[in-house]
């Protein structure tokens, strides 16, 4: 009888299958059932992923829906979706230096002091779009740079630098515009087209949502393969089919309804398409991988041979390249830079859209698709309260407790992967 108990477990045809089931990390349930078991198992563990901001907006367009219909119209969802975009891409970077378990305060103002660099180089100087935009966002990698060679070399905390940041933008916003205090964008520099203007056509919406559908299924198929290859369990290839199917439903009837109205414009595409090539760039290169493990125990990745300072350069250099990017966006979406570009509320709201998009404040773990969850949660917020002529206190009220609401889930979900071994 001992001998039964203690016996291993019979192999199937090929050792892999053996080692799928040995280790939890690997097994890739089948079935309807198996899939709903894993992720089950998965949300007892603490791996929460997108699911609560995914059913928070869904809750959030239910209750303003009930209030007023109109808020889920196509030219409300428009708006939404534009206006989210500028912002969205400053909470790219926060998404990105979060991940590390570090902060940077100063993406407002950053923000700010290059849109005001865009302004003074393509009306002031008389330079063509391309050299101020360039000027524009090479002074954002330069900054991150600094701050890179701040935190690595000199060993100031991002907390401090970066609040120092926060300040001395401000100032260099308020010098470069010097005296003319507002600067108006021309209307034939092309930016304010792209940001205010331009939007896909029907045949260019929906050739995109092809392309994105194949690359879904060449990825999915690529990794059938992959773990065929090394004998492992691959992927349902019907599972696959069935939300291949469900992604370009999905997609084409958002196409099809923002179509009733404008569309979905080229400001809120190029901000996905950032969204999609860093989240690719997170989870399938090894710098990504590298970005992960410094987040989640620095150390510990020092001691593997990952080069640590290059991946807080690399990180703090696109987080404010994103911010200077961003604030090109907002520049062209307003058509004016002013004193108080960047220095409003967009560099909480690109915080607050990092953490309310899942991206965990503890470091190591979240996704580049947090910055546009995020960004939609808060800009349904904020037009579900204007459609409903709510006063602007509210919403910041609002937004303070979706917030809290969400730093509370992920130190939650932080303590059950402590409690269950995953980390």
């Amino acid at each position: 009888m001992a001998d039964a108990l203690t016996k291993e477990p019979l192999e199937t045809p090929g050792s892999a299958v053996a080692a799928d089931m040995a280790d939890e990390r690997l097994i890739h349930e089948l079935g309807v059932a198996g899939v709903i078991k894993a992720g089950l198992n998965r949300a007892r563990g603490g791996d929460l992923g997108t699911a609560p901001v995914i059913i928070g907006l869904i809750a959030i367009c239910f209750v303003f829906y009930l209030k007023e219909p109109a808020f889920l119209s196509s030219k409300s969802l428009v708006s939404i979706t534009q206006f989210a975009a500028p912002t969205g891409v400053i909470a790219l970077g926060i998404v990105l230096v979060l991940l590390l378990g570090e902060i940077d305060l100063s993406v407002g103002s950053v923000a700010g002091f290059t849109s005001a660099l865009l302004a003074v180089t393509l009306v002031n100087n008389d330079q063509s779009l391309i050299i101020a935009m360039a000027a524009a966002i090479g002074a954002g990698l330069l900054i991150g740079l600094v701050y890179a060679v701040l935190h690595q070399v000199v060993g100031v905390p991002s907390f401090v630098f970066s609040l120092a940041g926060l300040l001395a933008f401000q100032g260099a916003l308020l010098y470069t515009l010097g005296d003319t205090g507002t600067i108006t964008l021309p209307q034939d520099s092309g930016l304010r087209s792209f940001a205010r203007e331009k939007f896909l056509s029907d045949a260019q919406a929906y050739g995109l949502v092809a392309v994105t559908v194949l690359i879904y299924l060449g990825s999915r198929l690529w990794t059938i393969k992959q773990r065929k290859a090394a004998e492992l369990t691959p992927p349902n290839l019907v599972g696959v089919i069935i939300k291949a199917v469900l992604l370009a439903a999905g997609l084409s009837y958002f196409c099809y309804y923002l179509g009733l109205a404008r569309g979905v414009g080229y400001l809120f595409t190029l901000f996905v398409l950032l969204v999609v090539l860093m989240d690719l760039a997170l989870r399938k290169t090894t710098w990504g991988r590298h970005v992960m493990a410094v987040g989640g125990n620095e150390e510990a990745a020092r001691r593997s041979g990952i080069k640590v300072s290059w991946i807080y350069v690399s990180v703090f250099g696109l987080t404010s390249t994103f911010a200077a990017l961003g604030g090109v966006l907002l520049a062209g979406q307003l058509t004016t830079v002013s004193q108080s570009s960047g220095t409003t509320d967009t560099n909480l709201t690109a915080i607050a859209a990092a953490v309310i998009g899942g991206t965990s404040l503890f470091g190591g773990r979240g996704t580049a698709y947090a910055a546009l969850l995020g960004m939609l949660v808060l800009q349904a917020i904020s037009a579900g309260l204007n459609i409903i002529n709510v006063d602007s206190d509210v919403r910041f009220m609002v937004t303070g407790g979706v917030l809290l609401v969400a730093v509370a889930i992920d130190s939650v979900s932080r303590r059950l992967r402590s409690s269950s071994g995953r980390g």
